[in-house]
């Protein structure tokens, strides 16, 4: 195997929470929208210094799409997926774009995400 050559990114970046690598930068978010099998995830125009994966066709919830998931190309670690093909026509738009699981990156502060999962004040169960 060859050498690693890493991407360092200047502004605010989005992170790999395991390794904390460069992935993508806050200029390229497109959409806070998506959601992966772990909860929410982002759609980004480009990323770096991941590896892809062998290509396979996966429904989703907006339907049939051709897919490689994404590593983190230090650690290893599965951060997202890469969208190679949308059957549909109104999700052309994916094509090339890559999406990261929100559980899987941190955000350029140096901070996780955090999602607050105990019930709130708020919650219908409580009134």
């Amino acid at each position: 195997m060859g050498r690693i050559f890493v991407v360092d990114l200047e502004g605010r970046t989005y992170k790999c929470k395991f390794c904390k690598t460069h992935l993508s930068l806050a200029d390229d978010l497109v959409s806070r929208g998506f959601h992966c099998r772990r909860g929410k995830a982002y759609l980004f125009n480009k990323v770096v210094n991941v590896t892809v994966g062998p290509h396979e066709e996966r429904v989703m919830l907006s339907g049939m799409h051709t897919v490689a998931d994404i590593f983190c190309c230090c650690c290893g670690q599965i951060v997202g997926w890469k969208y190679e093909a949308a059957h549909e026509e109104s999700q052309k738009y994916k094509e090339g774009k890559f999406v990261l699981e929100r559980d899987r990156i941190i955000d350029g502060v140096d901070t996780e995400f955090y999602t607050d999962t105990r019930p709130s004040i708020s919650d219908p169960e409580d009134a």
